[in-house]
């Protein structure tokens, strides 16, 4: 047999495999073909098809070029380079690509719909969803680009249009991966609640049959099980990332006397991580460490962006860079410990800690539970918020700081504002319960206690956060449904940040959600001096709050059940002395307890970063442990 006709074999070998989803041996094939038939146009694209498809988008972009060369007006070739250039972040090239396969083949809807993606990863949103709807009117059946505008359009803010994308994607593909979940997330940012507990049960039952159905930090709003929260990260992880051993890569530690650390992140701006970590950039020990800033954030030149740039050693943006090129910038700088502090909240670039950019990696404070990956070493915990026996739920190893997981900014600013209740639409007499967290954590059995609680307290109203226009006009029907009037629903408008703090001074009383607590919104409570109730469940998103009571000194503000949790709320709002003596001890305890103490929990994370150092150093793998008091 020629070689010709050898490689025509392959070639269909190849074909049938990457049909049947078999990856490693379609590439082995597909290469074997090319070396006795080179450059031949079939084979390229096909390899570099299947190269995307396993995440290798270096390799799939050599491929995709000698295509586009070979046989230039070959608009599969050209899409197959745009791809392999947008998974290395790459998106203006890959924008080129898919237009240039669009010259080819005007009608081409997958050049459409993927260079929609690249728009939106660039932050075009408009232009985006021009492509997709592009995509979708050349090809009705088009999963992908279904799902890609019910996302884009949530992420515009246009949610009732976002809730009928996901309604037509879910009528024609009713088992489409992440479909469910990305419908009963967008449901749930609009409080609108017909569905909800059908949806969650199902979206349950589909994770634990290994049918992916919602993205893992949806799940974190869904249910509070650390064993379907796992089983989400690990679906989604394995899906969206490839791996490399790091160990090979870093078979030994870096030879310098500072522990260099770089806290990565999209989010240093006006954003709640940056609130609530600019201290800690700010005291770290400049003796024993060097710390950089790795941001692919949007400058949006608020004071915080400001602060958070001078308080690292350096500052380092690597906006349009690939995710190779961060990597390769963070080996070049030699960085011991790399700390995510997105996880997988909107912005990630996880591919640059699946690209090995550091020995040790450390998954922390953006996504409260496990990212369920191998490339992430450790996760930064506390006895409350992780229980010992709950470790097994965890893909990282647990590093158990002594007072609590979440840092904290002493010199969180508070706004001198002097508005009364009046001026900010309360009462001017009766109890105020608050609660400002998203519109996503609240849950329809959550609701029902704060409209039994205003039920029992005469004269008394709800503050919540105007997060859209559909939470306050779903939330006031849903109050009609158990017998308030809207008039007991008060809105706080968005603000600046200080002086959304002072409006605190006003509540007389904070409520916490569930599975969801409150994160950054439960510190800014108790920082502003208001008591917070918490009903503590099994999973990290579910014990955030009673952490940080218990490092403020109020532990008998937590709760392990929800009628428990009713109780306390109504006890409390009925005993104004018991209140007052308990906003007496917050008062007090708010400057001399861990919560708020910046320096301690400094030094806490240091001791352990300089453990994770050690264990490296010594050729050990992870494992959990614990950081005694440091002083």
């Amino acid at each position: 047999m020629n070689g010709l006709n050898r490689a025509r074999e392959l070639f269909s070998e190849a074909r049938a495999r990457q049909e049947k989803g078999d990856l490693e041996g379609a590439r082995h094939a597909y290469l074997e073909a090319l070396s006795l038939a080179p450059e031949r146009p079939s084979v390229l694209v096909n390899l570099a098809a299947v190269l995307i498809a396993e995440r290798r988008f270096a390799e799939a972009e050599e491929y995709a070029r000698r295509a586009t060369a070979v046989e230039p007006g070959n608009e599969v070739a050209w899409m197959n380079l745009g791809l392999s250039l947008l998974g290395r972040n790459q998106t203006g090239r890959a924008i080129v690509c898919f237009d240039e396969a669009l010259s080819i083949k005007p009608s081409y809807a997958e050049a459409h719909g993927n260079k929609g993606v690249a728009l939106a990863a660039a932050n075009r949103l408009e232009e985006a969803l021009v492509c997709l709807d592009a995509a979708i009117s050349s090809k009705t059946d088009y999963p992908e680009a279904l799902f890609g505008r019910a996302e884009l359009l949530r992420s515009m803010g246009r949610l009732e249009e976002s809730a009928g994308a996901w309604k037509q994607l879910l009528s024609m593909f009713p088992h489409y991966r992440y479909a469910v979940g990305g419908r009963a997330y967008t449901a749930m940012l609009m409080c609108e609640w017909s569905r909800y507990r059908e949806t969650a049960g199902e979206i349950v039952r589909n994770t634990f049959s290994g049918k992916p159905s919602t993205p893992a930090f949806y799940a974190l709003a869904v249910e509070d099980d650390p064993e379907f929260q796992l089983s989400c990260a690990k679906q989604w992880a394995n899906e969206r990332y490839s791996y490399q051993q790091r160990t090979a890569e870093f078979g030994k530690a870096y030879d310098h006397r500072k522990i260099r650390v770089a806290y990565l992140s999209s989010d240093f701006n006006s954003h709640s991580v940056s609130y609530l970590s600019a201290g800690l950039f700010e005291v770290h020990d400049r003796e024993r460490f060097e710390v950089y800033g790795i941001s692919w954030s949007n400058d949006d030149s608020s004071r915080i962006r400001k602060r958070i740039e001078k308080g690292f050693d350096r500052f380092i943006d690597v906006r349009g860079r690939s995710a190779e090129q961060a990597v390769t910038l963070m080996r070049q700088n030699e960085i011991d410990i790399a700390v995510n502090l997105n996880g997988f909240t909107s912005g990630e670039s996880n591919q640059i800690f699946a690209s090995g950019s550091a020995p040790v990696q450390v998954n922390y404070l953006g996504f409260p539970g496990t990212m369920g990956a191998e490339f992430m070493d450790y996760v930064i915990g506390d006895a409350f918020v992780i229980p010992k026996d709950a470790q097994a739920y965890y893909a990282e190893k647990v590093v158990y700081l002594p007072d609590t997981f979440q840092v904290n900014d002493s010199k969180r600013e508070v706004s001198d504002s002097k508005l009364g209740r009046k001026e900010a639409g309360l009462p001017e007499s009766g109890f105020v319960f608050c609660s400002f967290v998203n519109s996503y954590k609240i849950s329809p059995t959550v609701f029902s206690i704060w409209m039994r609680l205003l039920n029992a307290i005469n004269g008394s109203v709800l503050w919540l956060a105007a997060w859209n226009p559909w939470v306050k006009e779903n939330l006031k029907v849903e109050a009609a449904r158990r017998g308030i009037g809207p008039e007991r629903i008060v809105f706080l408008p968005t603000q600046h940040y200080a002086d959304y703090l002072a409006m605190y001074r006003l509540a007389d009383l904070s409520l916490d959600t569930l599975p969801f607590n409150g994160g950054t919104t439960s510190s800014d409570a108790l920082w502003g001096g208001v008591p917070l109730v918490t009903c503590a469940g099994k999973s990290f998103a579910a014990r955030m709050a009673g952490s940080l009571l218990t490092a403020v000194g109020l532990p008998e503000l937590i709760t392990y059940s929800l009628e428990e949790y009713e109780q306390l709320a109504r006890s409390l709002a009925s005993d104004s002395a018991k209140l007052r003596d308990i906003r007496a001890r917050l008062a007090a305890n708010r400057l001399t307890h861990p919560l708020f103490d910046t320096v301690r929990f400094a030094r806490h994370l240091e001791a352990a970063y300089e453990e994770m150092r050690n264990r490296f150093k010594r050729g050990e793998a992870p494992q959990s442990f614990s950081v005694g008091p440091v002083q």
